[in-house]
């Protein structure tokens, strides 16, 4: 069973702009601050309907509760990341100001897993796990494992089943262009836990 569930507890950062238009509906879109207990921050891309926009007032510094997916989309205009990241808000309300960072989801790989270690030995792997939406497509969704769970990722193959649980994570790095060096976000599911997946 497809599972792509997202909740989060965070403050918005600006108030939503125009991101893009789908049959005939205004889609806007703005970054929610979540805090870690580490004091470190995520910052996912939150996409919201006109009428969502409409009947919410979002503002910056406006404590937020969403429910929805996370969603991929290929940028094929040449500028910026290649793989846009964002979560489909669903559900959306105003919260008390406190912040909390789930996902769950359960798909297939569809890229090897590549297992490395940091400076310091710890494993890591990074795999892509395809999440198919009810209408046919496919979400295409970074995810990274640590320690323990990402030797079990590593030993898994192409077109295996994985269900997990995690926090969708933000991370700052610079890219290295011929214009020089530039600052870009990447977005990406921080695995957990990987969980069973319950029988359809």
């Amino acid at each position: 069973m497809e599972e792509n569930y997202v909740e989060l507890w965070g403050v918005a950062e600006a108030e939503p702009c125009l991101s893009h238009e789908n049959h005939g509906q205004k889609f806007y879109k703005f970054p929610l601050r979540v805090d870690r207990l580490s004091g470190q921050a995520d910052r996912p891309v939150i996409v919201v309907s006109e009428n969502q926009r409409e009947r919410l007032a979002i503002g910056e510094d406006t404590p937020l509760r969403i429910i929805g997916q996370l969603r991929s989309f290929n940028n094929k205009s040449g500028q910026g990341s290649r793989l846009i990241i964002t979560v489909l808000a669903q559900e959306i309300e105003h919260s008390d100001g406190s912040f909390f960072n789930r996902i769950v989801l359960s798909g297939v790989l569809c890229k090897q897993p590549y297992l490395r270690r940091t400076p310091l030995g710890r494993s890591i792997c990074d795999i892509i796990l395809a999440v198919n939406r009810h209408y046919g497509r496919a979400d295409y969704l970074p995810c990274i494992a640590w320690g323990q769970v990402a030797s079990t990722v590593a030993g898994m193959s192409v077109g295996d089943r994985l269900a997990l649980e995690g926090r969708v994570q933000s991370r700052n790095y610079t890219k290295l262009l011929d214009s020089g060096a530039v600052e870009r976000v990447a977005y990406e599911v921080s695995i957990m836990h990987l969980v069973e997946e319950s029988e359809p």
